[in-house]
């Protein structure tokens, strides 16, 4: 008897999968390790950022009040009495018409409140002219302008990328506090597959879910443990994932989640105990998602379409698996773009479309990248976004405005706004 399956929203889908999205520890690292992890403390500002008045620029370090009634033929003469490099002090404050040679990032001399850049004055030896005034603070970065001791910079849960690092360091964080990254595994079901270096024999097709797959987790900064491939045989399936669980925090199988004969993961997940969330999604492709829990272990089964398999990883095990490392900002990036050829599928289901985006003189473009069925592996290739169509729209015509989804994006946004 085939089993009826009620398909749910893929919001409600989302954000089942974030509610058991369950914590891990964290881990204590070496700032130069640090890159695409998860924070687990906040940025405090250990010291005001910078911490002292500085130049930003090469010039002369003058007193503002000095430079008063200078103009074009009326220029103010300066005695240069010395040089301050970065990293150095000036020994000596200045007097009436004097300055200080200055250094970009150099610290501002006692008395001085305004920077002349190199290009705004006439130079001569041990001398210069100004022709214009300037104002006091004129050119000086000021202690703690950029922040002030104890200012809170960045929030737990944000994704540690170049700046961030640039940003710990100046604050002196030598080790940070980070997520722990969960242990993920991966098992590739279905008679049918071949390794990817086997030849092709009638019935056969070679396994490019699992690489796809362990790919995206490579790309999300995480190592992954492979199962290798499982014939569709239940006893033996359900003893591989039955191991996978024990070493793992998540597990994503793909294929056996139909409602064939052969498609066994339903049986698995009953005889282990664990409970379905949900086995059927209002989406094309990859509608049969799966997602179970058992205990505070994610099961994901994604289809065995290969695009199908693709978008359900990056709607529902990217977003978890970044929860899972309370991550702020875990789903994928949203924009508007304008379709660039028609697409008059109907969308009885929310259809996401692989598709490739690009700017032009018309604006953000996306258009289809190519064969779209859920057994695609062509798109999957050329596209860097998923096209959204709602469902209940009988196709879509060029020009129109339309949801995308970036992928491959470092950094994410807090909600779904889908």
């Amino acid at each position: 008897m085939v089993e009826m399956r009620k398909p749910i929203l893929v919001s409600e889908a989302v954000r089942l999968v974030m509610e058991h999205s369950y914590l891990g520890g964290t881990d204590t690292i070496p700032l130069e390790h640090t890159y695409g992890r998860i924070l687990a403390e906040p940025i405090i500002a250990k010291h005001d950022v910078p911490s002292f008045d500085r130049s930003p620029y090469d010039g002369f370090a003058v007193r503002a009040k000095d430079t008063e009634g200078a103009f074009g033929d009326n220029r103010i003469p300066f005695t240069v009495i010395g040089e301050i490099g970065a990293g150095h002090v000036a020994t000596s404050g200045i007097g009436p018409r004097e300055a200080y040679r200055i250094m970009t990032g150099a610290p501002i001399p006692d008395n001085a409140n305004a920077v002349v850049m190199l290009e705004q004055t006439t130079e001569g030896k041990d001398r210069f002219t100004l022709r214009k005034p300037f104002s006091e603070g004129e050119n000086i970065s000021f202690k703690g302008e950029d922040a002030k001791e104890g200012e809170l910079l960045v929030k737990s849960g944000a994704f540690i990328h170049p700046g961030t690092i640039a940003l710990l360091a100046t604050s002196g964080y030598a080790t940070v506090k980070v997520a722990k990254r969960p242990v993920v595994g991966i098992l590739s079901t279905g008679t049918e597959l071949l390794n990817v270096s086997d030849e092709l024999v009638p019935g056969k097709i070679r396994n490019s879910n699992g690489p796809m797959i362990a790919a995206q987790l490579t790309r999300m900064g995480l190592g992954y443990k492979s199962y290798g491939m499982q014939e569709d045989d239940l006893d033996a399936c359900t003893e591989v994932v039955r191991k996978a669980l024990i070493e793992t925090d998540v597990l994503i199988t793909t294929g056996g989640v139909s409602v064939g004969d052969y498609d066994h993961l339903p049986a698995i997940y009953e005889r282990l105990g664990a409970k379905v969330l949900f086995n059927k999604v209002a989406m094309r492709p990859g509608s049969v998602t799966t997602v179970a829990v058992l205990g505070k272990k994610l099961l994901f089964g994604l289809s065995g379409n290969p695009s199908a398999c693709f978008t359900g990883f990056e709607l529902f095990a990217r977003p978890a698996i970044l929860g899972m490392q309370g991550a702020n900002t875990p789903y994928m990036p949203r924009m508007q773009a304008i379709l660039g050829e028609d697409f008059g599928k109907p969308n009885p289901f929310t259809r996401f479309i692989r598709a490739f985006w690009e700017m032009t003189s018309e604006g953000i473009v996306a258009v289809p990248a190519g064969f779209n069925k859920s057994n695609a592996v062509s798109s999957i290739a050329r596209g860097n976004c998923l096209i959204a169509l709602p469902s209940g729209t009988r196709g879509y015509t060029a020009g129109t405005h339309v949801d995308i989804l970036l992928l491959g994006s470092e950094q994410g946004v807090s909600e779904w706004v889908l």
